[in-house]
């Protein structure tokens, strides 16, 4: 029995020892974890661009409706559908011939007056001094000179009837008011045409330069105003395409004749973009790139990297010891799936932009950038 007992207490004895080993193991991993892998980045100053894509309609700098100044009949048309025009090109020749007779016929009228006027004047004349020696009484005298100047006011009737006539004529031939691509034609040959059509002749546009018209919050107009009282007299705006590809067209802001929606609260603006080779045509839609912000010295962090704890903005930042330690922020504009810093960070501080959810304050890290 006393040799067991011997056994068993050896054995008591070295169990308690590896106990005692392993407790001291386990202390000094507690006390010692292993350093977390994350990635950082080191702030650092940029300059940085704030602009917003809005949605916008291309529109004609001018448009204009050709219609029929006088009634007819519709003999030629003189223009390609789709051509550029010049201001005071013939489109349309309207039968001329019912205006060319109106025209003789005032002519012949003013030259009837004219001979009644020159024979009252010669009555006048003849009057006048047989009046003096009261060969003919003030009456007659008086009656001739009424006559005359009725005459003369029969040749200035005659005079403005013929005007008229004579535009009527230059009327049949429908010119181009302005210059700019003209559509297609809306009535044809042989067609009856008159001053009271709800349906115009052809349209006109000029597209040398087109408007691009986009609404916006009023509430963002007035910081638009200061950027181009304090840059620079012209606010430069870039044009994409539909599917928001760069165009390489570029126009400015028109700030006159803008208005708010009372229902959306929101402004119409107008840009104003230089169009020579037609690429831009009323009716299209675009999207116009307007500039909200220029930061010379700004520093941003990724998207990823920024948490929220009850809505407060935090990133993680390495110390001087490598370890990690929750920082909040003030955070401004996201741009490129980036935060603009406002407050809170400093040009070279590491932040943690992976491995950010195996983080707890203090904690060692193993960074790579």
């Amino acid at each position: 029995m006393g040799s067991k007992q011997r056994h068993l207490s050896i054995l008591l004895a070295g169990l308690a020892v590896l106990g005692v080993a392993g407790c001291d193991s386990a202390q000094q991993s507690e006390a010692a974890p292993a350093p977390v892998q994350v990635s950082v980045m080191t702030l650092k100053a940029h300059e940085l661009s704030v602009s917003e894509d809005l949605p916008g309609r291309v529109a004609a700098v001018r448009s204009a409706e050709i219609r029929a100044q006088i009634g007819g009949i519709v003999q030629r048309r003189l223009f390609e559908q789709g051509a550029e025009i010049k201001a005071g090109a013939v489109l349309f020749q309207i039968n001329p011939a019912p205006f060319e007779a109106e025209v003789d016929s005032a002519a012949a009228a003013l030259q009837r007056a004219e001979v009644v006027l020159a024979r009252a004047r010669v009555q006048v004349e003849r009057l006048k001094p047989l009046m003096h020696t009261e060969a003919v009484s003030r009456q007659v005298y008086d009656d001739a000179v009424s006559q005359r100047d009725q005459a003369a006011a029969d040749v200035a009737q005659a005079k403005a009837t013929l005007a008229r006539r004579r535009l009527d004529l230059q009327f049949a031939s429908v010119e181009a008011p302005i210059a700019g691509r003209i559509d297609q034609a809306l009535v044809s040959e042989g067609a009856l045409v008159s001053l009271t059509d709800a349906t115009p002749m052809a349209r006109i546009q000029q597209i040398d330069q087109v408007y691009v018209d986009v609404r916006q919050s009023a509430s963002a107009l007035e910081t638009l105003r200061r950027q181009v009282r304090s840059d620079k007299p012209e606010l430069t705006v870039e044009i994409l395409g539909s599917d928001g590809k760069p165009l390489g067209m570029q126009g400015r802001i028109l700030f006159s004749g803008i208005e708010v929606d009372a229902g959306t609260g929101d402004v119409l603006l107008r840009v104003l973009v230089d169009n020579p080779q037609r690429r831009l045509l009323p009716g299209l839609y675009v999207q116009a790139r307007i500039p909200r912000a220029h930061y010379a010295d700004a520093l941003s962090v990724p998207q990823q990297a920024v948490t929220r704890t009850a809505g407060q903005a935090r990133v993680w930042v390495l110390d001087a010891q490598g370890r990690a330690q929750p920082v909040a922020i003030e955070l401004g504009e996201l741009v490129a799936r980036r935060y603009r810093v406002v407050s809170g960070l400093s040009a070279g501080q590491q932040v943690v932009i992976e491995g950010i959810e195996r983080l707890s304050p203090d904690a060692q890290v193993a960074a790579r950038p």
